[in-house]
């Protein structure tokens, strides 16, 4: 049984309810009653399992946390107010000033934006590599290294990684690997191939409609025996180790992050994301199928299509091999000039023009006038943005009046 036909099952008999309200329960409040000092003690040490305060966590979240760190065989998780939130959470609540980022693969430039120019401001460096640099990757580790972050595939320039190998040199150096699935849950199961922490934006795919912005980190059990975050590299980890075992990595994302951060989830986004969950695998699984029809087909009649599906993309044995249920949502299309990318995005009927992706419907954005406007000529290059690229995440609509809608649209 493929994932997808898995988790029909698991999400609609996780989501719901066999008794009283069948739909989730939304608890909509930012402070909880503790009854008595004594359960108050207990609550705040962690010994008392019951809600401390929605900051730290809400009921419903908790509902939403416990699905997703099933979904990728995860111990905990923790859901945030947006996928950057997350990314956020994961990487802050494992750096200090003078630690170091190796980040792989085109990024989504938000993420890009939080390692060059935020992160610097606090004194933690990032080194940027393509995907397949793995002996320069090999050689960029030093006692520094804290994080190896990638996508699971590179928004927008469509360049898959080789994650079991990646996992391997991270673990072999004894670094956290950080992995964002955002494109592909399901598809790939980062914790499996050797991550450690795996980081989505929900607002995507996994609600799928545009009504709920949220993220979520899941984190995978520490070791009994040996473990990399056991070592001085991360000698902070001792105490939450000794004190949570197996659960470690989850108090020490919401002490050193979420507390301090705050980029706590709302109650009402985990309420709908988790109403979109339930539909996710038969969502996902359509679209990655009308994605490989649409790419090859645009294709074939002309237009530069960028989709690891084609024999022309360079990672397309990859592609067959390690991604068989598909790598999400997207392809790119370039058009060779703004005003041509321009004109095809003002003639297309169907695609709606936003800077979301994984939605019901399909989505289109120029990527060097927008999300990439003020990134210089160099960084555009190395992520892969040229003048006429137009990211495309297709939606449920039928995949040939996409096609015929394109293929209008670029005349």
């Amino acid at each position: 049984m493929n994932n997808f036909e898995e988790y029909c099952t698991k999400f609609v008999q996780s989501v719901g309810n066999k008794e009283g309200s069948v739909s989730p329960e939304l608890t909509s409040s930012a402070s909880f009653g503790y009854g008595d000092a004594q359960t108050a003690e207990g609550i705040f040490d962690g010994s008392v399992k019951k809600p401390l305060y929605s900051r730290m966590g809400n009921p419903t979240t908790a509902k939403l946390e416990a699905i997703l760190a099933q979904m990728d065989g995860g111990i905990a998780a923790v859901a945030t107010s947006s996928g950057m939130g997350a990314t956020t959470l994961a990487t802050m609540s494992l750096l200090s000033s003078g630690d170091e980022i190796i980040s792989i693969g085109g990024l989504f430039g938000g993420t890009y934006a939080l390692f060059d120019e935020t992160l610097t401001r606090f004194g933690i460096n990032t080194r940027f590599f393509d995907v397949d640099e793995l002996e320069n990757i090999k050689n960029a580790i030093n006692q520094n290294t804290k994080i190896i972050f990638l996508e699971s595939v590179g928004n927008p320039n469509m360049r898959l990684p080789d994650i079991k190998k990646i996992a391997e040199i991270a673990n072999t150096a004894g670094v956290v690997l950080i992995v964002d699935n955002t494109i592909t849950p399901l598809s790939i199961s980062p914790l499996k191939l050797g991550a450690d922490i795996v980081v989505y934006s929900t607002t995507k795919i996994i609600s799928g409609n545009s009504s709920a912005l949220g993220g979520c980190a899941v984190f995978r059990a520490i070791n009994d025996g040996e473990d990399k975050l056991k070592t001085s590299r991360y000698s902070f980890m001792a105490k939450f180790i000794k004190k949570a075992g197996k659960m470690a990595l989850l108090p020490n994302a919401k002490k050193r992050a979420l507390r301090d951060f705050g980029m706590s989830a709302n109650a009402h986004a985990s309420y709908q994301t988790l109403l979109g969950l339930e539909t996710l695998p038969l969502r996902l699984q359509r679209i990655t199928q009308s994605v490989e029809k649409v790419a090859k087909e645009l294709s074939k009649n002309g237009l530069n299509i960028n989709h690891p599906c084609l024999q022309s993309h360079p990672h397309h044995e990859r592609y067959k091999s390690e991604f068989s249920n598909g790598c999400g949502t997207l392809l790119t299309i370039d058009l060779g000039t703004q005003e041509k990318a321009y004109n095809f995005l003002n003639a297309t009927k169907l695609a709606t023009i936003t800077a979301n992706i994984g939605d019901s419907r399909t989505l289109a954005l120029h990527m060097a006038s927008t999300i990439y406007s003020d990134f210089d000529t160099d960084t555009r290059k190395f992520l892969g943005i040229t003048d006429g690229l137009v990211r495309i995440s297709i939606g449920l609509e039928n995949p040939d009046d996409i096609v015929t809608d394109f293929l209008n649209a670029a005349k």
